[in-house]
């Protein structure tokens, strides 16, 4: 049964060194970053486009490329427009999630995977505040693993679903 493993970090580059850890240890495909758009320009590249891997929160989890530097983002892997946040930048399988549910927010994303509409609310006010959200959706048997690296890195609000 797959699990959903969600955190929230307050800097960019803590975020950066879990996310680093976790596809070091396997994950990959299945990591996804939501941000606001200007928390994903901080002391970041504000170039356009694809890029050569430097910044491990972006490179493999975003499809059609490796991006560098979470401004990457914007423009390789999805910038969205959510009611109440503004832009935000969003990388991985929940992209998709939030692109279809736009008008339901990340809640309405996170619903999709088993999340509760109440801490879909609370991870999506997190975000809002300019918190960097990762997500990790994993085999159970792997779900342990990724908590424990999102800890060790500084995240917050660790939760499994």
């Amino acid at each position: 049964m797959a699990k959903t493993v969600l955190s929230t970090f307050n800097s960019k580059e803590s975020a950066e060194r879990a996310v680093a850890e976790l596809r070091a240890r396997g994950f990959d495909r299945e990591i996804s970053i939501v941000a606001r758009e200007d928390v994903a320009r901080q002391g970041g590249r504000t170039t356009a486009g694809p890029t050569m891997g430097t910044d491990p929160v972006t490179d493999g989890t975003a499809t059609g490329g490796v991006l560098g530097g979470l401004a990457g983002l914007i423009a390789g892997a999805g910038a969205l427009a959510i009611p109440g946040i503004g832009p935000i930048v969003a990388a991985g399988p929940l992209a998709g999630l939030l692109s279809g549910a736009a008008t339901g927010g990340i809640a309405g994303g996170l619903i999709d995977w088993g999340i509760p509409a109440e801490r879909g609310r609370y991870f999506e006010e997190k975000v809002k505040q300019g918190n960097i959200l990762v997500s990790v959706r994993c085999d159970d048997h792997k779900a342990n693993d990724a908590a424990t690296v999102l800890r060790q890195f500084g995240g917050q609000d660790v939760e499994t679903h």
